[in-house]
């Protein structure tokens, strides 16, 4: 096991409890639902803010959509890795406090809006309230907001995403990201380098982020306080999990969610969780993961048991 169990199911919680806010959130701005074993289009949606408005599909066409997704994604990962060689620290930190804003803005929206008074301008209102966790987030390192603020960043980009993809678009979707996440881990060591300059040098990093001591570790440290040693050179563990594992999970349960319906969307949340589980438990100390390979299979697995229920 490459962590303890403690934190392991710390890893696990944070992962489940994101998906199902992540689940409220995409069903919140869904412009498709289920009804009765039929997809129904939904009378007057929840548009997204800030300018993100939902494409139409021309008759259920979604290979631009998809094809535009790919695009945005080789773009991105382009200018990620150019932005980190050439250590434009600036930029990118504004690159990120502009993502976790515009996210936690979406999601924020979705979770106090029905239950507070209609009034206009919620979506100005929710970046203000927003704005102070995204600079403590990018500016400062506290473990609780960074982790707290990541329960919410992923369903407001899952919100995004889902309403332009099909079940089938998915499926060869998870397969690309497997497939580039086993070339930037295994083969280039490029996932590797990215994180370790986001969180050496940047001090902001996109997933989850729990640092940790091992028994050795701790009476180590207890022995050094006795003594009034320095401490500072007990080196911490740091249990992670990236940003991309996260929201592509939830992408997979919002487009079942929106496919079949809430049971298809749970069962490939589960199937999700088994997959990095999995991971979790066989994998080895010390040793870096492609995690979204071990993910994408729980989530073929589920898929396909929905399909056979429903």
């Amino acid at each position: 096991m490459k962590h303890n169990v403690k934190i392991t199911i710390i890893i696990l919680a944070m992962f489940l409890v994101t998906q199902f806010i992540g689940l409220y959130v995409i069903n919140y701005y869904s412009i498709e639902k289920v009804v009765d074993g039929n997809v129904v289009n939904v009378t007057n949606p929840n548009p997204l803010p800030y300018g993100m408005e939902t494409p139409e599909v021309q008759e259920k066409d979604y290979a631009p959509n998809f094809i535009s997704i790919i695009i945005a994604f080789v773009i991105a990962i382009s200018l990620l890795f150019l932005l980190t060689r050439i250590r434009a620290k600036f930029f990118l930190r504004i690159w990120f406090l502009f993502v976790v804003l515009v996210a936690l803005g979406i999601s924020f929206i979705a979770i106090f809006e029905p239950i507070l008074p209609p009034f206009q301008g919620i979506s100005i209102m929710a970046l203000i309230a927003v704005l102070p966790l995204a600079l403590s987030k990018i500016y400062s390192r506290n473990i609780l907001t960074h982790n707290f603020t990541e329960l919410f960043i992923y369903p407001g980009i899952a919100a995004i995403f889902v309403p332009l993809l099909n079940w089938i678009y998915l499926i060869v979707l998870l397969v690309l990201i497997s497939l580039y996440d086993m070339w930037a881990v295994w083969k280039s060591g490029l996932m590797q380098k990215m994180a370790k300059y986001q969180m050496d040098t940047l001090k902001v990093f996109g997933g989850f982020f729990v640092p940790y001591l091992s028994k050795s570790q701790k009476t180590k440290l207890k022995k050094m306080r006795k003594t009034n040693s320095n401490s500072k050179g007990i080196k911490v563990n740091v249990a992670i999990l990236g940003g991309g594992d996260i929201v592509f999970s939830m992408i997979a349960a919002g487009v079942m969610l929106k496919t079949l319906g809430i049971g298809a969307a749970i069962i490939t949340l589960f199937g999700a969780l088994l997959g990095l589980g999995t991971l979790l438990l066989f994998s080895e100390k010390k040793k870096f993961y492609p995690a979204m390979p071990f993910i994408s299979a729980g989530i073929f697995l589920a898929i396909g048991i929905s399909f056979l229920i429903w």
